[in-house]
Formats: C-alpha cells, sequence, structure tokens
C-alpha cells in the first residue's frame, strides 16, 4: 500500500465543527493529513480567508495535493474558493461533497494512496453511497460481479463475530484492508472499498458476509480480510 500524498482541509463556519469532523475522519486515517480551517480568526462563527489559505499552504507543503471539503453554508464556499483562486494551484481541488461523510470517504481514500483526484471522487460519491442497501429486488450477486474481465472470481463465506458489526471503525479496516491488495473485492454486493458503503448495509455481530474477489492479489485480500473478520476487528 502507498503511503498518503492527499491531504484534507475541512472548511466550516464552526471551529468545533471543522476540528470535530477532522477528529472523526483521522480516525479512520491516522496518515492522513486532516486540517481543520473553521471559524474566524478570534474564535468566532464565519470563515477566515487566512485561515483557509494556512490550511491549504502548509497541505502543499507537505504533501502532493489537497483535497477541500466545505460545508453547504454559503459563505464558507465563497471563502475556499476566494484562495483555490488565488493560489491557482492545479494540485488543489474543491469537493462538493456532504461534509462529515465525504470526509471520511475521502480520508480513506487517501490512507489506501489515492491521489487527489481519487479523493475527490471518493468524496463526491459519498452522498449516494451511504445509506442503507435495498437488493430485495435483485437477488444475490451473480458470480463475476466484481467487475467485468477480471478473471477468476474467488467466493468466501464468513460470520462477522463482533458483536457491534460493522460500525465506522471496521468498517475503514475492512475498506483500507482492500486497499492494500491488487484486488476488487465486493461485500454483499457492494464495493467493499467503500467505507461508506460497508456501514450502509447495516451489518451486526452474526450476520454472514458473502465475499468475492478477483485479480493478481484476490486469495491473498480475501485471507487478510478472514484473519481481521476471525479476529473481531481486535474488539471481541
Amino acid at each position: 500500500m502507498s503511503e498518503p500524498t492527499t491531504a484534507l482541509v475541512l472548511v466550516s463556519h464552526s471551529a468545533a465543527l471543522a476540528a470535530g469532523a477532522a477528529e472523526v475522519a483521522a480516525q479512520m486515517a491516522p496518515d492522513v493529513a486532516i486540517r481543520p480551517a473553521g471559524g474566524t480568526d478570534d474564535g468566532r462563527i464565519g470563515t477566515s480567508y487566512d485561515l483557509v489559505e494556512q490550511a491549504v499552504t502548509a497541505s502543499l507543503e507537505d504533501e502532493a495535493g489537497a483535497v477541500v471539503m466545505v460545508t453547504d453554508l454559503g459563505s464558507a464556499a465563497l471563502t475556499a474558493e476566494s484562495v483555490l483562486e488565488m493560489l491557482d494551484d492545479e494540485r488543489v481541488l474543491l469537493a462538493d461533497a456532504p461534509f462529515v461523510e465525504g470526509a471520511v470517504a475521502a480520508a480513506v481514500a487517501a490512507q489506501g494512496g489515492a491521489g487527489g483526484r481519487a479523493v475527490l471522487a471518493a468524496a463526491e460519491e459519498a452522498a449516494s453511497s451511504f445509506g442503507p442497501v435495498d437488493r430485495e429486488d435483485d437477488g444475490p450477486p451473480s458470480p463475476g460481479s466484481v467487475g467485468p474481465e477480471q478473471g477468476e472470481v474467488l467466493t468466501r463465506t464468513l460470520i462477522l463475530r463482533n458483536r457491534l458489526g460493522l460500525h465506522a471503525r471496521p468498517a475503514a479496516m475492512l475498506a483500507r484492508k482492500v486497499g492494500e491488495f491488487d484486488a476488487q473485492v465486493s461485500l454483499n454486493g457492494i464495493d467493499a472499498a467503500s467505507i461508506l458503503a460497508i456501514m450502509g448495509l447495516g451489518l451486526t455481530g452474526g450476520a454472514e458476509l458473502a465475499l468475492e474477489a478477483s485479480g493478481p492479489e484476490a486469495a491473498r485480500a480475501l485471507d487478510a480480510i478472514e484473519a481481521d473478520v476471525e479476529a473481531g476487528f481486535g474488539e471481541e
């Protein structure tokens, strides 16, 4: 797995909100640089051009690029856009994504070594991937559903052992584990590299995990996932 090279900057009217979202995302991606830029210079509600610029500039000094996440309040977005316009650096990307869910998804992608565009895509796909998965009419995933022309598809069925199931922490562990291998992995019909899709399954202790994997390291990926599942993701 590659080392993280993309930082996150979280812009909000509230310093507490930006710091809290950064804290949550950091739990999922401990090696990613995540910089909150919330509130005004003197700690009031609002946004500060200088704070955002400092966070973005620091990210570019330390990392290969940065993805900027913004709450949906208008002036926060305008401040971030102004900073990006002045910097005029193609390594800085502005995400149109839900703030917390997007930050978590982006952080997990960055933790796996994804570049700026891939991290941006992970953030922007968060809105559609987070939520319950209704497969009532779809039936079980068909063999080979991981992706077309991926070669042999390996399958494995496991039982979720930790009582609380695939909540945020183990979902992040699973998504990061998938990212360590040259393989495409699905879990109960969804992309197992997506933390939000995993959480959206709502799986609790005792649930069945139907895994499919293809690619050069498919068997190794399944072995590693099975080891984590059997260990209860460290929560037993």
